[in-house]
Parts: structure tokens; C-alpha cells; sequence
């Protein structure tokens, strides 16, 4: 069973910051895109960035700038990094494997003073 596995997520203060982890079980999934989403009560999920094979990097236009995606293919992990956290970033963050069409269990992030 292919798993990928979030962790990171918590509570925070408005202007804080959070780093976001996604275990993959194989490297090699991280030769392909992964991405990451996030899901808002009652809204429907949203790609938030996306992180190709070649490299390539691609941030919804709300996080550009606070949000920064990297991986480490060595131990087959992909990151978020969030700064300045708003309250509006408040959702449930998951990972996604374009490779194996895979999401995680998702991790909450909650902004709130």
C-alpha cells in the first residue's frame, strides 16, 4: 500500500511560521511532481504548490512569497515552508503524488491569535 504520510502542522499565531513534511515511501516518487493542497471548512480544496521533476515551482497566487515547496530525494520527503502565516491560510494540508494519484492523510494548520 503506497503511503505518504504529512506531518507539521499546529497551531500558530498570525505572522508565524510552519514547516510542513511529507514522507513518501520511495525516493523515486519524488522524480515526479508532487504538490500540495489545502482544504478550508466548506470550501473545496485548493492546489497551493507544485513541485515538478525538473525542478519547476508553482505557488497559488495568496502564498506567493510566504510559501516556499523543496524536497529532499534522499530521504524521499517533500516540504512546505509557511511564513507570515494569515488566518486565512486556516485549512487542512495535504500532500499529493501526481505519480502514484495518491493524497495523504492531510495535517491541520490553524491561524489564530
Amino acid at each position: 500500500q503506497v503511503q505518504f504520510v504529512e506531518s507539521g502542522g499546529g497551531l500558530v499565531q498570525p505572522g508565524g511560521s510552519l514547516r510542513l513534511t511529507c514522507e513518501a515511501p520511495e525516493s523515486v516518487f519524488l522524480i515526479y511532481t508532487m504538490a500540495w493542497y489545502r482544504q478550508a471548512p466548506g470550501k473545496q480544496r485548493e492546489l497551493v504548490a507544485s513541485l515538478t521533476g525538473a525542478g519547476a515551482t508553482d505557488y497559488l497566487d495568496s502564498v506567493k512569497g510566504r510559501f516556499t515547496i523543496s524536497r529532499d530525494v534522499a530521504r524521499a520527503t517533500v516540504f512546505l515552508q509557511m511564513t507570515n502565516l494569515k488566518p486565512e491560510d486556516t485549512a487542512i494540508y495535504y500532500c499529493y503524488s501526481e505519480h502514484a494519484d495518491k493524497w495523504g492523510q492531510g495535517t491541520q494548520v490553524t491561524v489564530s491569535s
